[in-house]
């Protein structure tokens, strides 16, 4: 579509059911024009007239392999590392038919594969797909293809084998059902490339076919250490207690290209400081908190919207403790081991909510990866049991990501939030530096399951931490493309020294100015201001896209 761009995204590993609820989400509810780069854990995907009692020959969990049905052409196909996937999520009104874009798919990967270096990579008359040798007497398939096109847009994409482990597609399947047909890798073919030379190809290549060379390009880290997750996050259990290490995440904070940064002494601008006033208000409140036991992340991380948040009667509710399973490179949070759930605590946080008489109520949660669930049940019952309480209350939850689990998450979807927070935090290029345990594809994964339940949501970004005007704007246009309702931004706050430095102060007009974008792009409204949190006027958010008494 001339003059809007492809909003390209390098996303690194991911897990295929949750780019699968991306996709869907950009497809369904986005406009603009997407490019998702990334490589799978090891899945077999099938459409539904694949022929599985011949062409499956392996139990796909014996292997290490998820195995999911999809709604695209084809037979059974496999997806891993090493292997590039595409999936352009893109608007042709003028397409005659999905034949049409899998030439123009297929051909793109001819360019891309002679340009690499590859000879005679071309189509088979007979079979879809990219070859090698196509015109000789050895054809051998490289690149798998299987789209959907409705409505004039486009889903699925394509699979480009670049140092895949064959095996999977030997052995285990007769890939895309071509049992006469070998297939091959761009390693096996001599063609020694690294995965990020491949990606810029056919980033490249796709902006021309796509946005006639108009591009916007974000990439998550292209390099991962284990040890930067947490134990709990690397599945090893609580181990010792979680600690915040400052050089590594400085370390990381540099490799995305952030370097130096305001020292934690300097002064901070006045539109950044906020006014404190602890009225009588404040004061009931916090002895209602106290008297019950419970915790506030206004309070336990330092929101400098206390005092204004505090004195209209709202507060945001910490469950599940105050200790988190993850050490994030700007959070106060407290990472020491956690404690049990407190099986009390949801009657508590009702009896508050009641006994305020509040109209909306947040709860947000640390990150309970020792949990199976990741804590999404013990959630669900304190909006099971608020709802009995006070039935007229609004209530939102903030919460992490169950470790992309939708068993867990779709537990908490049926309590019917009126309300689905989860945050992104930064731009792509950011996330490894500021939340090594988490991902952007995940967070956005998470939102998009939210919004295919019908929940409303809603999403937050911090600036400040060493993002450019360019990578914001995208990523306000990759949640405006998955549909999210609500999204808020605020300056990033240095908790001490030992957190990620501030790399610049965002003047407030420039949130000003990204509130009017993000609204523009479709999202339904932008909360923005230095003083911004996730749950700030987060009553006045709501009803601004849910007005009251109607149902979610």
């Amino acid at each position: 579509m001339a003059g809007t761009p492809l909003r390209v995204r390098w996303l690194g590993r991911v897990p295929y059911r949750e780019a699968l609820a991306v996709q869907q989400a950009l497809f369904e509810h986005g406009e603009g024009q997407h490019l998702l780069l990334l490589e799978h854990d090891h899945v077999f995907t099938y459409g539904p007239r694949a022929d599985l009692d011949t062409n499956l020959r392996c139990d796909p969990a014996a292997v290490g392999a998820d195995f999911v049905a999809v709604k695209r052409g084809g037979d059974i196909t496999y997806h891993g590392p090493g292997q590039l996937v595409g999936y352009p999520i893109v608007s042709l009104p003028n397409a005659k038919g999905s034949l049409e874009h899998v030439h123009g798919v297929e051909q793109l990967l001819i360019d891309a594969l002679t340009e690499l270096g590859v000879r005679d990579a071309g189509r088979l008359s007979e079979y879809p797909g990219v070859w090698v040798d196509a015109g000789g007497p050895d054809p051998r398939k490289i690149a798998a293809i299987g789209v959907r096109l409705a409505r004039g847009r486009t889903m699925h994409g394509f699979a480009l084998n670049v140092t895949s482990d064959m095996t999977y597609m030997r052995e285990h399947i007769v890939a895309c059902g071509i049992a006469d047909r070998p297939v091959t890798s761009l390693s096996e073919e001599g063609i020694d490339v690294s995965m990020r030379e491949v990606v810029d190809v056919v980033a490249r290549l796709g902006a021309q076919r796509w946005s006639n060379g108009v591009s916007e390009r974000q990439d998550v880290a292209w390099r991962h250490r284990h040890d930067d997750l947490t134990p709990f996050s690397r599945g090893e259990g609580p181990g010792r207690p979680v600690t915040f290490r400052p050089p590594r995440s400085h370390a990381r904070l540099e490799q995305a290209g952030v370097t130096g940064g305001l020292s934690i002494e300097t002064r901070k601008p006045d539109w950044l400081r906020p006014k404190v006033r602890l009225g009588p208000e404040v004061l009931q409140l916090r002895k209602t908190i106290r008297d019950l036991d419970l915790v506030t992340v206004c309070e336990d991380a330092g929101c400098p919207n206390l005092s204004e948040c505090w004195s209209d009667g709202t507060a945001t509710f910490m469950v599940l403790g105050e200790r988190c399973t993850r050490a994030c490179g700007f959070c106060l949070v407290d990472t020491r081991q956690p404690l049990g759930p407190d099986g009390g605590e949801p009657a508590r946080v009702a009896t508050a909510v009641d006994r305020m008489a509040l109209d909306h109520v947040v709860l947000t949660m640390v990150a309970r990866d020792d949990l199976p669930d990741g804590g999404m049940a013990f959630v669900a019952e304190c909006v099971e049991t608020i709802r009995a309480r006070r039935p007229q209350a609004r209530i939102e939850t903030l919460i992490s990501d169950a470790k992309g689990s939708l068993d867990s998450l779709a537990t908490l979807f049926g309590a019917r939030p009126d309300v689905l927070n989860h945050n992104v935090e930064t731009v792509p290029r950011l996330q490894r530096a500021v939340r090594p345990s988490a991902g952007y594809a995940r967070s956005l994964s998470v939102l998009a399951h939210a919004k295919a339940a019908g929940l409303t949501t809603k999403s937050s970004i911090m600036a400040g931490l060493g993002e450019t005007d360019d990578e914001m704007i995208g990523a306000l246009a990759d949640l405006a493309g998955i549909g999210c309702d609500i999204v808020t931004i605020g300056h990033y706050l240095r908790p001490t020294s030992h957190h990620l430095p501030i790399a610049r102060w965002v003047e407030p007009n420039e949130f000003g100015r990204w509130k009017q974008i993000g609204e523009r792009l479709g999202i339904g409204h932008v909360e923005a201001s230095p003083l911004t949190r996730s749950s700030y006027h987060a009553k006045q958010a709501a009803e601004q896209v849910t007005p009251v008494g109607v149902d979610v």
